[in-house]
């Protein structure tokens, strides 16, 4: 009775095994030649259940893909000289509804006691879903992969064209470091919608909010753009409040900048920029590369036509698209991006001091690092670090430190251990971070941000302050 109960217990288990696996159970015996179809194997392949002919072991050969037969028949063949168990992976095509299955098989040849194949037992299981994830991995890295070569020949493209147009490399520096935080504006909203678009009053958000808080406006329907129509309108928008913050309506505090869009009755969109209240208008004696991409570049990039007209009491851009730089709303979209902590800081002061102050510096990119530690050397600083990775950053904290620059992820790992002990230290910092945070600083620390692409001044005079604070 015990012997009864243990082996339907052992037929239970199996059947549990075979359940929770999900997978399909067959068996080939060689002696008669048959191939035995389980319920399992039935619901999985669509074979009926049951005894079915086995062939010589290529009963299920017309179902296999074409491109795996070979490989499959090989694999049997040498299956039948040794014991060991064998696994396979392979496409087979159902008979009844056509679908291509992925399927991984481990099987075993049991003989008799000559040594001759008798039957081959074993377990099938469908990995179709897995070959679908990694295929859709590849074309992910590959999307990827030309967006990242993408973006650095429009970087390149920005520096060749920035440097063809400058005469200094103070000049060149800030001004390609402009172009180069817009570009990682629009790339963050962006990535925020999964690179379906971005919204026209996001991007206008974006390059307006920093540059000129409280002299600045914008309103319009709701437009979303393409990726590449919303790369084009951040430069735009960059470019014409770049230019407006230095000769134009934002130079004074009386200025005022007004953007506003509508939607054409044939697609697309237009687009207006008024300057008011600024000093008096010309037109340039020269075009400058800003003047270049909005003639040009932001035109075919919309496959539209800009038209600017330097009017005497400000500068008016008139912009229109076509439908061709509008994509379909989402319908869930990413909130508009909140207002930057510590993006622009005055220097009008001159540059930050930093003078005998003992500054860590934790930053896992070799070269944001170095010139990290250069640029704040040449402050005035005693660069503790710089850390590249966690634990460096951990045990450099019995160190005297008067503030410290933190990357917010360090190859993957939350920089926080090193915010805590700092924070309760009364020890000040900054986060240098490419993430795109909108609800504060990294973690909840009360603690400013600066995005990344930056400039090492902008870093200095964000630690000067803070210092200044204590």
């Amino acid at each position: 009775m015990t012997r009864e109960l243990g082996r339907s217990t052992d037929r239970e288990r199996l059947e549990l095994a075979l359940q929770l696996g999900h997978l399909a159970e067959f068996e080939l015996d060689l002696a008669r030649d048959v191939l035995i179809v389980s319920e399992r194997l039935s619901e999985l392949i669509g074979l009926p259940v049951g005894e079915m002919p086995a062939q010589g072991g290529r009963a299920l050969d017309r179902l296999i893909h074409p491109d795996d037969v070979e490989m499959v028949r090989a694999d049997q063949a040498a299956h039948l000289k040794r014991t060991d168990v064998v696994e396979r992976r392979y496409r087979l095509i159902r008979p009844d509804n056509g679908r291509v299955l992925w399927l991984r098989s481990a099987s075993r040849v049991i003989r008799d006691p000559a040594g001759q194949p008798q039957r081959v037992s074993g377990v099938v299981e469908d990995v179709s879903q897995h070959h679908l994830e990694e295929d859709q991995r590849a074309q992910l890295m590959a999307e990827l992969d030309h967006r990242v070569k993408n973006v650095l020949a429009a970087v390149q493209a920005l520096a060749a064209q920035t440097a063809k147009r400058t005469t200094s490399l103070d000049s060149f520096l800030a001004t390609f470091s402009g172009r180069l935080k817009s570009m990682a504006s629009a790339n963050e909203l962006l990535t925020a919608a999964r690179w379906r678009g971005a919204a026209i009053d996001h991007l206008a958000a974006a390059e307006l909010g920093p540059i000129a808080p409280g002299q600045a406006s914008w309103e319009g329907p709701d437009l979303f753009l393409t990726p590449r129509a919303a790369n084009a309108l951040s430069l735009a928008l960059h470019e014409l409040a770049a230019n407006a913050a230095k000769f134009g309506a934002l130079s004074v505090d009386t200025g005022h900048v007004a953007v506003r869009w509508s939607a054409l009755p044939a697609g697309g969109f237009q687009l207006t920029w008024q300057e008011s209240g600024g000093p008096k208008v010309s037109a340039p004696a020269r075009a400058g590369f800003g003047s270049t991409l909005l003639a040009q570049v932001t035109g075919r990039e919309l496959n539209g036509e800009t038209e600017v007209d330097y009017k005497p009491a400000g500068v008016q851009v008139r912009l229109r698209a076509g439908p061709q730089a509008l994509a379909d709303r989402p319908e869930v979209m990413p909130e508009a991006p909140a207002p930057r902590m510590t993006e622009t800081v005055s220097t009008s002061s001159g540059p930050a001091s930093l003078k005998g102050a003992r500054v860590l510096i934790v930053e896992d990119a070799v070269l944001l690092a170095l010139e990290l530690e250069t640029g704040l050397s040449e402050a005035g600083a005693e660069v503790v670090g710089p850390a590249y990775e966690l634990e460096e950053a951990m045990a450099l904290l019995d160190r005297p430190i008067d503030a410290a620059v933190l990357d917010a992820n360090l190859n993957g790992r939350s920089v926080a251990p090193v915010a805590e002990v700092l924070s309760q230290r009364k020890i000040p910092f900054v986060f240098a971070t490419g993430y795109g945070e909108t609800g504060g600083a990294p973690g909840g620390f009360e603690a400013p941000v600066i995005r990344k692409p930056y400039d090492v001044t902008q870093v200095a005079a964000a630690v000067a302050a803070l210092l200044a604070d204590q």
